[in-house]
């Protein structure tokens, strides 16, 4: 069964393979859409002209996974969706969002793994909740509970040189998160991250290209105008960066507050913070959790669901 969703000047064609699923095409196709609505919000643009989807039935519940390719034409994704998952574990699913930021992002070489993976990670929350589809505390929630696993354990060589499951992710994560910082800094919150993400891609920098890492992070750089990304990228490449996330959290104005966060306007860095979860909306954007959706949409992850993507 194949439908397809577009979305502005792109198209994705969703090939649904012969087996027995209890979550309805409609739901499915809902899914789908979320998932690009929220790469979309993020980038400005869908990452590719065209995307071939695949998804796979398979045994449980929930989404079990995917990987993405580039092809001459776009991109391409297969996932794997439970038998048994309802459409709360769609709602909830980040993992089709993951796979679709991968799209944006040229690739590398295999020793910079880290950055395809750690902007994934670092961007997929955000895409969904300036997309309306994710709640922002439950989003700071689970940055502050799980990044701590990408900083440098006894050993560590760098993230070029360090290739364990949380280097990989969440210190490619870290490195986005203290880049994101730095560029707000350095020009009064006037641009991000985002900003040097939309400027590689719209270089032709998708996943239909292998590039040098060093040219994406020029391009990056350049459309920003601070040498923030690589300049951090040599203070990271090989050797050990420690990082206080107790006191950057509370530069950033977030809390812990049992399984939620709180946020504090009054932090150096709130206004910060507020740019980088909404952006050019600010924190006047509506937050998802007061859409009128069963609050099940906005389940965390745990840290055991990265599936072995891209």
């Amino acid at each position: 069964m194949t439908s397809t969703i577009v979305i502005g000047n792109s198209r994705i064609d969703v090939n649904i393979e012969q087996g027995s699923l209890q979550a309805s095409k409609e739901d499915l196709m809902k899914w789908v859409r979320w998932a690009a609505e929220s790469v979309t919000a993020y980038y400005g643009h869908f990452p590719v002209p065209q995307l071939l989807l695949r998804i796979v039935p398979s045994d449980g519940n929930g989404v079990r996974g995917g990987r993405t390719f580039g092809r001459d034409n776009g991109g391409f994704i297969t996932i794997h969706v439970g038998k048994d998952a309802q459409f709360s574990d769609l709602a909830s699913d980040w993992m089709l969002t993951h796979e679709m930021v991968h799209l944006s992002f040229p690739s590398v070489a295999e020793n910079h793994h880290w950055i395809e993976e750690g902007i994934a990670t670092y961007v997929e929350p955000i895409a969904r909740v300036r997309a309306g589809h994710f709640d922002s505390n439950q989003m700071w929630f689970e940055v502050m509970r799980d990044l701590h696993q990408g900083l440098p354990a006894a050993g560590d060589e760098g993230l070029d040189h360090t290739h364990t499951w949380g280097r990989t992710y969440w210190g490619g994560a870290l490195f986005c998160l203290l880049a994101d910082i730095e560029i707000h800094r350095e020009t009064g919150n006037k641009k991000g991250l985002e900003d040097a993400l939309r400027g590689i891609l719209n270089a032709g920098g998708d996943i239909r290209q292998d590039w040098e890492l060093e040219k994406a992070l020029t391009i990056g750089d350049q459309t920003t105008g601070v040498p923030v990304l690589q300049n951090l990228y040599a203070k990271m490449k090989d050797q050990p960066y420690n990082v206080d996330l107790p006191a950057l959290w509370t530069q950033l104005g977030i809390e812990r507050d049992g399984n939620a966060v709180k946020f504090l306007d009054t932090a150096p860095l709130a206004k910060t913070r507020d740019a980088i979860t909404y952006g050019s909306a600010g924190p006047s954007l509506k937050p998802a959790a007061s859409a009128s959706h069963n609050s099940a949409i906005f389940a965390g992850r745990t840290t055991s669901q990265f599936p072995p993507d891209k």
